[in-house]
């Protein structure tokens, strides 16, 4: 399993089957199941700067060496895609409008990471994203779940007894998608020192206020393995981490 930082996404370039579409320009992630479900894509110079959500269950590969992102879709397809105004929360109603136009399957509509499975695939028999929009309860489309990567970049990260530091960036599993962990800068505190904490962890997120609450004490932080973002994080580092924490791992 590999894991990279969300920050390497942005400035990537989309390339669809007939050419570019444009660059990353942010990412929205779920608090929900804790998993990147859109990039946010400036497709500026050909369609008048509009800005377009492309899931990654359009996307092919990712070429880190070239910087590019490649996705199943047209340019056409992209061009006719449902507007978003980026400046305001994408709601479960644009989603399901999203949905249907690209004939995806709900990623709430069943117990995995993507509904009916565990990475961003279309699965062999789906419930018509029609379907699914008549069973969904009209609280559920006002229900914001999503959230801009770029927004919450600096929130305050505070341990069940005091401030620890702020987040960073996060980890994502560049198969599944999934957030594995958040990053924590913990420089006014513990100089120089970053640490990784799984999402799975936060007890309360205070949007207004800015903060991101985590149940574990402070002196446990200080004491946990510091993450080197030169270096690739692996399932060793991952079972050395749970063993301090000692608390099962999400493979367990």
């Amino acid at each position: 399993m590999m894991l990279y930082r969300m920050e390497k996404l942005i400035g990537l370039s989309i390339g669809a089957t007939d050419g570019e579409i444009g660059k990353v320009k942010d990412v929205y992630f779920d608090d929900r199941r804790w998993a990147a479900r859109y990039l946010v894509v400036d497709a500026g110079g050909w369609l008048e700067d509009r800005k377009v959500l492309i899931s990654p269950i359009a996307i092919t590969g990712i070429d880190w060496d070239k910087r590019t992102v490649q996705v199943r879709l047209t340019r056409a397809q992209v061009k006719g895609s449902p507007p978003i105004d980026s400046d305001k929360p994408v709601s479960r109603q644009y989603e399901m409008e999203y949905f249907g136009y690209y004939g995806y399957p709900d990623y709430l509509g069943g117990s995995l990471l993507w509904g009916a499975m565990p990475v961003p695939v279309m699965p062999p028999a789906i419930v018509s994203p029609a379907e699914e929009a008549l069973v969904e309860s009209p609280e559920n489309h006002n229900d914001q779940h999503l959230h801009s990567a770029a927004e919450v970049i600096g929130y305050h990260l505070h341990a069940t007894d005091d401030a620890i530091g702020h987040l960073q960036d996060f980890l994502l599993d560049c198969e599944s998608w999934a957030i594995r962990y958040i990053v924590v800068d913990t420089r006014n505190w513990l100089p120089g020192k970053q640490v990784v904490i799984p999402p799975h962890w936060i007890k309360r997120l205070e949007w207004p206020e800015k903060i991101v609450e985590v149940d574990v004490t402070r002196e446990t932080v200080k004491g946990a393995p510091e993450y080197d973002p030169k270096m690739e994080f692996s399932r060793v580092q991952e079972e050395v981490l749970y063993r301090h924490y000692k608390r099962p791992g999400y493979w367990e």
